[in-house]
């Protein structure tokens, strides 16, 4: 399997881009950490991949828990940071579908919001579940959709601002998509073999700072970032005085956002 053009252009959004990732959607992705490292039954004494690790969150969290973690990331300013805050990981550069991992070799596997930059996610839950040894589990995330209004609000700050998304914006091809619903992401993993496939939604606020929520996409970050950058000055300030009205009502006493947002938490055993 080669990668896909989707794979290429994800990765160029991330390049170099660890220091704003932490700023802006680091501490979004953390808050499913946990549930997780639950869902795949992480504990002292089992050794873990966290594939797709960035700054190291969840691979941080699986070695407090006394886990044997390998934490792996395609992009080498992600690696960088995932060795300062999970110093205790083996910190290794691979990207899904293409783990340099002989089979069977973990107890678990855990990718966080990785699923979404993915060319081929079916490919890439097959990986994942090659690596893990039979009786061990998997446990991925992905954003849902419809969206949350966390993840609406800059597809609305751009539309308010008069701006027309391009239509040449990175895509799955249609037939490697897959429903980001429960019954569709359960699909997904019961496709690639996997069993006892359970997936449930985990709801929340998310707190952040408006200039920090705003320094992501600013950057460069996801698909948002790409069409910002694309705009000529003027226009970038038209869609931040949109953000800033569509975010108002969130906006608390101390002056911070509390966006409500939902996550897809899957997981399953590997027979």
């Amino acid at each position: 399997m080669i990668d896909t053009d989707f794979d290429a252009q994800e990765r160029s959004r991330w390049a170099g881009r660890a220091d704003a990732y932490a700023r802006s959607f680091a501490r979004l992705c953390a808050y499913p950490a946990e549930a997780l490292l639950d869902a795949a039954a992480v504990r002292a004494g089992r050794r873990l991949i966290d594939v797709g690790t960035g700054p190291g969150t969840v691979a941080a969290a699986a070695l407090a828990r006394g886990a044997e973690v390998v934490a792996a990331d395609a992009e080498p300013s992600m690696l960088d940071a995932a060795r300062r805050t999970a110093p205790g990981a083996e910190v290794r550069a691979a990207v899904l579908p293409h783990l340099p991992f002989p089979p069977g070799g973990f107890d678990a596997a855990v990718a966080n919001f990785v699923l979404n930059h993915v060319g081929d996610p079916a490919a890439g839950v097959a990986e994942l579940r090659r690596v893990v040894r039979p009786g061990g589990r998997v446990a991925v995330t992905v954003w849902p959709s419809p969206h949350p209004p966390l993840q609406r609000l800059w597809g609305e700050a751009v539309a308010a601002a008069g701006v027309a998304t391009p239509t040449d914006l990175p895509r799955l091809a249609p037939e490697r998509d897959f429903p980001r619903t429960e019954a569709g992401f359960a699909g997904l993993l019961a496709a690639a073999g996997l069993a006892d496939v359970r997936c449930v939604t985990l709801g929340w606020a998310h707190r952040t700072d408006p200039e920090d929520w705003w320094a992501g996409p600013a950057a460069g970050i996801s698909a948002i970032g790409l069409v910002l950058q694309r705009q000529p000055v003027a226009v970038r300030e038209r869609i931040r005085r949109e953000y800033d009205r569509l975010a108002a009502p969130y906006r608390q006493a101390d002056g911070s956002l509390a966006l409500p947002t939902a996550a897809l938490l899957a997981s399953a055993r590997v027979d």
